[in-house]
């Protein structure tokens, strides 16, 4: 059996501007990065957002998530490159729009984001190491913002910033837990002033949230601006504007704004820009990518991170409310193995057959279809084979899927590509057509950020109730003092449990939910909520994918998936 990088290798791509006119945008709107990699020009990118505008002339929105995710694997990105290229394969003018890979998951466990199989998006090994460059672009914005505020304290700290509240984190794209806790400004009165500092890994960086949702360079400058970097000795919020140096951050995301354009292996357009994590960030691909698909397309396939409980949460509750964009319909991404995983099974007993398990783990499943119908939004199953599957247990599914008011349809794109998601293609058209969204946030703006907080966890998560530690409920009433009241609220949490505790699978509920602390996205525009003991900064496993990753002298890659 192939792997995914030797399938990508056997595939022809042919020239992205060429992938570009099968959605009218000629190649003088493109910035082409070689011959199968592009960025959309500011100039295009700017008739594409007012064409998307006119909800009349912007194309059907179709939203990817999945049922919790498990070590026995999901397939989300997998299956929303499959169901693209089945649009396509079935006639519709279908546009993908999915999130670019970090390096820490690449090099650490969970992988690219480029699919798998016959379902995947090229230049495979590019898209998943460097790429155009956006995400280290970001990392070097990120951390002149913080070299720009310890040389502000240095040089005579007229704005009295104390540096014992500054906020504003260092960044890099790895996972590295070494620099989660560091001390900065050692060596003497020359080094700077000795003080408590901190890593993220970039795609938790608010930069990443701001290049997601910021819709030009005037909007991602007033943003930059608006980031709140720390407090004065007197208390008072200071914002990165204050320090004059906001024109040049925007130069640095000058290119970094601008969405990329590459292809399926079948050769269909799709969107890669943006890579923030769901489970500590808003999990979602650039508001600016997402109108791109939608102003050249009759169907869009986008997806957010992890679960439905959290980039699909996230995606209507954070993206939608900002874009002015919602889904037209849903698509779960669930596995037979997954289930049983959530229903008990060892990963090394997924082979043998059992309902049992898979009635119990459905528990998940259930847990997800129920969270999306609280948006007002039809949803679809797609169950993702695996060889290993029974048709007696792909027969249970559907029938319980059917129970819960969801269809199930079986997607086999990964074996063979759209053809084998076509069918899964022709029930999300059908949908589309037949069941018209009566779409709603989960919460009023209006509300506090506490009661925000409390109603995704008791409504999305189904907590008994929210514990707040220590301080977070002042923070938060200061956050509402200050003018952030309406923001909406973004949870960081585990992504292997509905709840905070990834020990807790299946279908948790009846708990306590803890808040251990938030802070403000005065940026992004956002407020996040720490939950359990969830990182921005993750660390590598016992075994990092790194030590299976090498290249040979003519420059071939082994061991990238």
């Amino acid at each position: 059996m192939l792997t995914d990088i030797e399938i990508s290798r056997q595939n022809k791509m042919i020239p992205i501007a060429d992938v570009a006119k099968k959605i009218g945008i000629d190649v003088d709107s493109l910035e082409l990065y070689g011959k199968y990699k592009a960025k959309i020009t500011l100039r295009e990118l700017n008739q594409l957002q007012k064409k998307a505008a006119d909800p009349k002339k912007r194309g059907k929105l179709i939203l990817t998530t999945a049922v919790t995710p498990t070590p026995a694997g999901e397939g989300k990105s997998t299956v929303s490159i499959g169901l693209g290229d089945g649009l396509n394969k079935i006639g519709k003018k279908a546009v993908i729009a999915l999130r670019e890979p970090s390096l820490g998951p690449c090099f650490g466990i969970k992988g690219g984001a480029c699919g798998g199989g016959h379902a995947q998006i090229v230049p495979m090994e590019d898209i998943n190491l460097h790429f155009t460059g956006d995400i280290h672009a970001i990392s070097i914005a990120n951390n002149l913002i913080a070299a720009l505020i310890d040389n502000h304290i240095k040089q005579g700290n007229a704005l009295n910033i104390d540096p014992r509240t500054i906020t504003w984190k260092r960044c890099v794209d790895l996972n590295d837990r070494e620099l989660r806790n560091i001390v900065v400004g050692l060596g003497g009165v020359a080094d700077g002033m000795p003080r408590e500092d901190h890593f993220c890994i970039t795609v938790a960086s608010e930069l990443m949230a701001i290049i997601c949702l910021a819709k030009s360079i005037s909007d991602l400058k007033r943003r930059i601006g608006n980031i709140t970097v720390g407090k004065t000795f007197d208390k008072r919020p200071v914002k990165f504007g204050e320090l004059k140096c906001t024109g040049s951050i925007a130069v640095l995301l000058r290119d970094a704004i601008k969405p990329n354009l590459v292809q399926t292996l079948e050769k269909n357009p799709v969107f890669v820009h943006g890579g923030p994590f769901a489970n500590i960030a808003q999990g979602t691909n650039s508001i600016n990518a997402t109108l791109c698909a939608l102003a050249s397309g009759d169907y869009v396939v986008t997806e957010a991170g992890f679960a439905a409980d959290l980039g699909a949460e996230k995606f209507m509750d954070i993206k939608c409310r900002i874009a002015g964009i919602s889904p037209d319909v849903v698509v779960i991404v669930a596995t037979v193995r997954a289930l049983k995983m959530h229903g008990g099974m060892a990963k090394a007993d997924l082979s043998t057959p059992s309902i049992a398990a898979l009635e119990k783990g459905f528990e998940n499943l259930a847990v997800h279809i129920e969270n999306i119908s609280k948006f007002g939004v039809p949803s679809v199953v797609a169950i993702n084979r695996f060889i290993t599957d029974t048709e007696e247990e792909i027969d249970l599914l559907k029938k319980l899927c059917e129970k819960k008011g969801a269809r199930a349809v079986l997607c086999e794109g990964w074996e063979k590509g759209g053809e084998g998601a076509s069918e899964l293609a022709k029930v999300v058209v059908e949908v589309t057509e037949t069941e018209k969204p009566n779409f709603n946030y989960l919460y009023e703006s209006s509300i506090s950020l506490a009661d925000k907080i409390r109603t995704i966890a008791k409504s999305i998560y189904r907590a008994k109730d929210v514990e707040f530690a220590p301080n977070v409920l002042k923070k938060l009433r200061d956050f509402e003092e200050a003018g952030y009241k309406e923001l909406p609220v973004c949870i960081a949490k585990t992504q292997n449990s509905i709840s905070h505790d990834p020990k807790l699978m299946g279908a948790p509920k009846d708990y306590i939910f803890p808040v251990r602390d938030v802070q403000l996205y005065s940026g992004a525009e956002f407020v996040v909520a720490l939950a359990g003991e969830i990182m921005t900064m993750p660390g590598l496993p016992k075994l990092p994918a790194a030590l299976n990753i090498d290249i040979d002298d003519d420059g071939n890659i082994t061991g990238l998936f």
